[in-house]
C-alpha cells in the first residue's frame, strides 16, 4: 500500500467517526509526555471518546462536509481530537478532568455539530449531566408528588387515630 493510499485510509476512518460522533474537541497537546498521553487514550477508550492524532491536513480533509469542519479553522501546530460516541459531553468532561493536572493540555476549540464554540465553553459542556443522569433527575422529579400524596394520605388516618387516642385519655 503506497503512502497515499494509507493517507485516505486515516482520512476516511476519521471521517467516519466524525459521522457518528455527537461532539468533537481539538486540543493542543504540546508539552505532554507519551505516558500521559497513553493514560488518556485508555481512559477515553473506556468513555467512549475517540482520540485521534492525525496530521492537521488531513484532519482537515476528513472533516470536510461533516458537522465538525469548523474546527478547521483551529487546526495548526500539534493537534488531538477528542470525539464524544455516545453523548454531547464524555469527551468534554475526559478533558476537562486531564487538563486540570496537565497543564499543557490546551483546548483549541469545540463542535457540538454545526458551530465553532471557544475553549471556554468547554466547562459549561462538561458540566451537563449524562443521558443517565437526566433520566435518574427525571424520575426523581415525576416521583417526588407521587411520594407526597402517599405520606399526606397516610397522615390522615394516622391523625384520626392519635385523636381517637387523646379523645380516650381524657376521657379515663
Amino acid at each position: 500500500m503506497s503512502n497515499l493510499d494509507e493517507k485516505k485510509v486515516q482520512v476516511d476512518a476519521l471521517k467516519q467517526v466524525a459521522e457518528q460522533a455527537f461532539s468533537a474537541i481539538a486540543v493542543d497537546y504540546r508539552g505532554t509526555d507519551v505516558p500521559k498521553l497513553t493514560n488518556f487514550r485508555r481512559d477515553a477508550k473506556g468513555q467512549s471518546v475517540h482520540v485521534k492524532i492525525i496530521k492537521n491536513t488531513l484532519a482537515k480533509k476528513a472533516l470536510e462536509d461533516t458537522k465538525f469542519d469548523s474546527l478547521s479553522e483551529v487546526l495548526s501546530g500539534p493537534t488531538l481530537l477528542a470525539f464524544s460516541l455516545e453523548d454531547y459531553q464524555s469527551a468534554a468532561k475526559l478533558i476537562k478532568d486531564f487538563s486540570a493536572n496537565e497543564e499543557s493540555f490546551e483546548v483549541k476549540g469545540l463542535s457540538i455539530g454545526e458551530g465553532f464554540l471557544s475553549a471556554q465553553e468547554l466547562n459549561s459542556l462538561a458540566s451537563l449531566p449524562s443521558k443517565e443522569e437526566a433520566i435518574s433527575m427525571m424520575l426523581g422529579l415525576l416521583n417526588a408528588p407521587v411520594q407526597k400524596l402517599a405520606s399526606t394520605l397516610n397522615e390522615v388516618p394516622s391523625s384520626f387515630v392519635r385523636a381517637l387516642a387523646a379523645f380516650g385519655e381524657s376521657k379515663s
